[in-house]
């Protein structure tokens, strides 16, 4: 028997930093991102058709405010919300002023009780009338989001018995990378350790491997911190640049992933906690790397 909804793919990270303008410029003229609208203390940006992908908050404390993912209909949005009320999750139903305000239809907002994220899921929201158009890089997508949980291995099993992710692949107590099924990219979310529940990166997918080498060039002539890469992925087989937006929350450009069908996937793999399972090419992450703001206590 299968989970009880069905999800669709990662929808948008919403991020909280200190100095909007500051994050606006960055967002848009270097990740390349397309700034849709601004206000309220508000910034949406889009590398897809959907109004937005990435949502930045003018906070106090730069993190990770919440992370939305759009299932395939709105049965599965019902499906959702019986399933959490029955677990005892309190989900809870966004006003709709809120989310005429996000260009979204029926919204619902659950906690993750580890690591306490605020975990956002819709079926519909307003598509722009115009495609992305690619600036500075060809962005095909928003990837993935990786957090770290105090308690890592709770929060791993909470993901996949509460929420319905499968694991992909495992590192031995460093990290679970898991995909929202059936979506078939190796990881739309990933958890690791940490001395307190954050924001570790959010990635960005890329459609060349040459959008990794100008981003490295890029970043390098404006000052921007690189803190790990380029390099090779060996659980996704990705080819990755690690680098820090304003606030020094960590982001990346990866080319290519591994997609899983969704029956008859292979087992997930328990790789040994070496560097070695990290990266092929021996590149080594600085102290700021995955360093994030926690994430938000939803009130």
């Amino acid at each position: 028997m299968g989970f009880p909804f069905r999800y669709k793919k990662l929808a948008y990270a919403a991020v909280n930093v200190t100095d909007l303008d500051r994050s606006v410029t960055f967002y848009r003229d270097l990740v390349g991102l397309d700034l849709v609208e601004q206000g309220d203390g508000m910034a949406f940006f889009r590398c897809s058709r959907d109004h937005h992908n990435i949502l930045l908050c003018t906070a106090p404390e730069a993190g990770l405010k919440r992370v939305a993912f759009e299932l395939e209909s709105e049965t599965e949005l019902d499906n959702a919300f019986a399933h959490f009320t029955a677990l005892g999750m309190q989900p809870a139903w966004v006003a709709k002023e809120e989310c005429a305000t996000l260009k979204q239809g029926r919204t619902l907002r659950v906690v993750e009780r580890h690591s306490q994220l605020t975990v956002e899921l819709y079926s519909s929201i307003t598509h722009m009338a115009k495609p992305f158009v690619a600036t500075v890089a060809q962005i095909a997508r928003l990837g993935h989001v990786v957090i770290g949980a105090v308690d890592f291995e709770a929060c791993c099993k909470a993901f996949v018995d509460d929420f319905g992710f499968r694991v992909s692949d495992f590192i031995e107590d460093r990290i679970s990378f898991m995909r929202c099924h059936p979506n078939p990219f190796h990881h739309t979310l990933a958890v690791g350790p940490a001395s307190a529940n954050r924001l570790h990166h959010i990635n960005f997918m890329v459609t060349d491997i040459d959008d990794v080498g100008r981003a490295l060039y890029r970043m390098k002539k404006h000052d921007i911190k690189i803190v790990y890469g380029p390099g090779r992925h060996p659980p996704s087989n990705s080819i990755f640049l690690y680098f820090l937006d304003p606030d020094g929350s960590t982001l990346e450009y990866s080319f290519g992933m591994e997609e899983f069908p969704e029956h008859g996937a292979r087992e997930a793999r328990r790789l040994e906690a070496v560097a070695e399972s990290l990266d092929t090419w021996g590149a080594v992450p600085t102290p700021e790397f995955g360093a994030g703001g926690q994430i938000e206590v939803a009130r």
